[in-house]
């Protein structure tokens, strides 16, 4: 099986936005997203991962089918994290593997490779109410990181509402 992650150039933002469709629908029944009045998830972000120099949309394919995709804002200020208190921390802000392509180790094999192709702090952040998401995360941190140094807390503020994990990826 071969597993490739590439950044989504902006000639197929029409890819991810259809991806972002599955995404949406896949998690609507933890986060309550609602259709649009055309049968759409709106996902206000879209162009932004194209205008924004932190943020790195990436498509994840197995045999070069298309298996989900990743979107990632790199070196966020302390201000706009949840958790982290690092001067510039890495942020997973959706990812998501296709159905037919989970429990196959593709999800963790994609993590691996976003935190060591790209070192620092990160932060990984699941809604309270996605189970699945909190379990997948943990097993995938505490692997990457031999169960040595992440912090994990469950917070319930304004600014964020389930579990955030922090670690560094050297």
């Amino acid at each position: 099986m071969n597993i490739t992650l590439s950044i989504v150039p902006y000639e197929d933002k029409v890819v991810l936005s259809n991806l972002i469709q599955l995404y949406r629908y896949d998690s609507s029944e933890f986060d309550g997203y609602i259709l649009g009045q055309h049968g759409l998830y709106l996902y206000k972000y879209l162009d932004h991962q194209w205008t924004e120099d932190h943020r790195r949309p990436l498509i994840v394919k197995v045999d070069g089918e298309i298996a989900g995709f990743a979107l990632i804002s790199l070196d966020i200020p302390r201000d706009f994290t949840k958790l982290s208190n690092a001067e510039k921390t890495n942020v997973i802000s959706d990812f998501f593997i296709m159905r037919k392509f989970r429990r196959k180790g593709i999800g963790r094999q994609v993590a691996f490779s976003i935190f060591e192709q790209f070192k620092g702090v990160w932060e990984v952040r699941q809604t309270y109410e996605n189970k699945p998401a909190y379990t997948f995360w943990k097993k995938v941190i505490s692997e990457f990181t031999k169960d040595s140094s992440y912090q994990e807390e469950m917070l319930e503020n304004e600014l964020w509402h389930g579990p955030v994990m922090v670690f560094q990826s050297n």
